[in-house]
């Protein structure tokens, strides 16, 4: 009986020992975390509400604007677009991403959607008609199954297979796209390495000898409110910066609106060093 009290004592002690540990690991990295009100000067600057939030994959690290904003979800909008294009290159709806849709003769009042279009330029220009053909061509049962798999988001693709990101019911929140943008960079998706390769390489929008700047923009509306995405990751040297600012506008007329997101995502990158001033804005 002795015995089985002292077990059930040091079983206690271990239980004790690792609950203390894991609150001061947890309680340490919160204090790493720093939140950074005066980036909020610069969402002012374009008349718009917002948050942004960057993670240091080696130190582990977040720095934050409007924390409060971090587990709210929304519309990820063409965000979306990166994990639709693992979809169709996973079901050899696109077998690489230089695979062409014809353009419908639709005129959807921009000018760079108006033709026929690979995956790599229907990317960079966030083509909402390529994407969604390619959404189609998947179909809901291989959509829902790997949007599932990503766990991307709440994971909803209600609201037509062709829809579901825009005006449908799928929502994420910053910190989900921060963890799915490190699950794309250690190649932990459900996905062919070939093509997470594809994806990444689809994502660069600037390759300089200091740093590779990956990246995505989304524009939606949620409850009749200007949602404006720009998600993406910096390699810089041996480390990682990734990066998640959403801003929001009930003015439709903000003419600076798709700009700012952009803008405001490199000032605070330079603010931190994680890319260099430009000669000129």
């Amino acid at each position: 009986m002795f015995r089985d009290k002292n077990q059930i004592s040091n079983i206690k002690y271990q239980i004790s020992s690792v609950l203390f540990l894991l609150c001061f690991y947890f309680n340490s990295n919160a204090q790493l975390n720093e939140v950074h009100n005066e980036w909020g000067a610069y969402f002012e600057k374009f008349k718009v509400k917002g948050s942004c939030v960057i993670y240091d994959l080696k130190k582990d690290k977040y720095y934050f604007y409007n924390r409060a904003q971090f587990t709210v979800p929304t519309t990820p909008a063409s965000t979306f677009k990166i994990l639709n294009s693992l979809i169709a290159l996973q079901t050899s709806v696109a077998p690489d991403e230089n695979f062409i849709l014809k353009w419908d003769g639709k005129d959807r009042g921009n000018e760079a959607w108006n033709k026929d279009t690979d995956m790599k330029t229907a990317f960079k220009n966030s083509t909402v008609w390529y994407y969604q053909e390619l959404a189609r061509r998947a179909g809901e049962k291989r959509m829902k199954k790997y949007v599932k798999k990503a766990h991307y988001g709440n994971k909803d693709i209600s609201g037509g297979i062709d829809q579901f990101w825009l005006t449908g019911g799928l929502r994420i929140t910053p910190q989900q796209q921060i963890e799915f943008l490190v699950k794309l960079y250690k190649n932990k998706l459900p996905f062919k390495k070939h093509n997470i390769e594809i994806v990444k390489n689809i994502m660069i929008q600037e390759d300089t000898l200091g740093y590779v700047l990956r990246g995505k923009t989304g524009w939606g509306t949620d409850m009749k409110t200007n949602i404006g995405w720009y998600v993406g990751y910096v390699t810089k040297g041996d480390n990682i910066f990734f990066f998640a600012t959403r801003i929001q506008d009930d003015a439709m007329e903000n003419k600076d609106f798709s700009k700012s997101r952009l803008i405001i995502t490199r000032r605070i990158l330079r603010d931190l060093k994680v890319i260099p001033e430009p000669e000129q804005e």
